[in-house]
């Protein structure tokens, strides 16, 4: 395994539970060797191409960026061996960005697990029923569906020339919906609510399942309503309390009305005078 940081061990100790042997892992930072530590006890730490000396399967879990030059680099230095399969986790690339192995004879393979990671045992747990993002050329489609499954997940295949949009959906999804509860967290503390994610945890889980079950049917307030003069006053509020959060509520609403209009819950007179307010000087 190269690359010890949230993800690589977890899919490790993954595969340990399911028979395999994990014999070497490469981690420089502190905390990825604790990670390595806590999950991975008694797995040595060597260099990368020691890694790929060891291992019949190697795991690449590093960043996406980061991801291309390893490869390359790998191959030039003559690490990658014939039949040896290489597997990458990153969600943005198929396996085209493993061609240096596979020109050195590599079997190439990307296994995206769809979720967020802690870095810690519970990520175990959640591994039970996770969709993995697979892309694999069609010989080794059962290599990869046995290793997804050993792992506890659940492979949805994807073409490797969609694999971009894939991803940008996935993070468009979860890292905007972090920013999103987090502003709103931000914005009832605030208004002095002692225990703000309380009070959002209810009314956030029923309008994601509502979104996941029913799509844009699923939209609910002001904007979806057409109630102009609230989201005025919406405005003003953020102008005042955080006017940093403003510019992110006028694109959401923004794109809220258009979809509420193309479905038809909002009338085109309706949406224009939405849009009117939004399209306002800033307060």
């Amino acid at each position: 395994m190269v690359g010890t940081g949230r993800v690589g061990p977890a899919l490790g100790a993954a595969l340990q539970l399911a028979g395999h042997r994990v014999v070497a892992a490469s981690g420089v930072s502190t905390a990825s060797r604790r990670r390595a530590d806590a999950l991975l006890p008694g797995v040595r730490l060597v260099s990368p191409p020691q890694v790929l000396a060891a291992a019949d399967l190697v795991l690449l879990t590093v960043p996406d960026d980061a991801l291309a030059d390893l490869v390359g680099g790998l191959a030039a230095t003559g690490a990658v061996r014939p039949g040896q399969i290489v597997v990458h986790t990153s969600g943005a690339h198929g396996v085209a960005v493993l061609e240096p192995a596979v020109r050195a004879g590599a079997l190439p393979l990307a296994l995206h697990p769809a979720m967020t990671f802690t870095g810690t045992s519970v990520d175990l747990a959640r591994l039970a029923g996770c969709p993995f993002g697979v892309t694999a050329p069609q010989e080794l489609r059962p290599v990869a569906e046995a290793l997804v499954v050993e792992m506890g997940g659940e492979p949805e295949w994807v073409p490797e020339d969609v694999r971009p949009l894939y991803h940008t959906a996935l993070a468009h999804g979860a890292n905007h919906l972090v920013t999103l509860v987090a502003q709103a967290l931000e914005l009832l503390r605030t208004a002095g609510v002692a225990e703000p994610g309380r009070m959002l945890g209810p009314l956030l889980g029923a309008a994601l399942d509502n979104a996941l079950r029913s799509g844009d049917a699923a939209l609910t307030g002001p904007v979806a309503r057409g109630d102009a003069g609230t989201v005025r006053r919406h405005l003003e509020q953020l102008a005042g309390a955080s006017p940093d959060i403003a510019p992110a509520y006028r694109a959401m609403a923004r794109a809220t009305a258009q979809r509420a209009l193309r479905g038809g819950t909002l009338k085109e007179e309706a949406a224009a005078a939405l849009l009117d307010v939004l399209n306002e000087e800033k307060h």
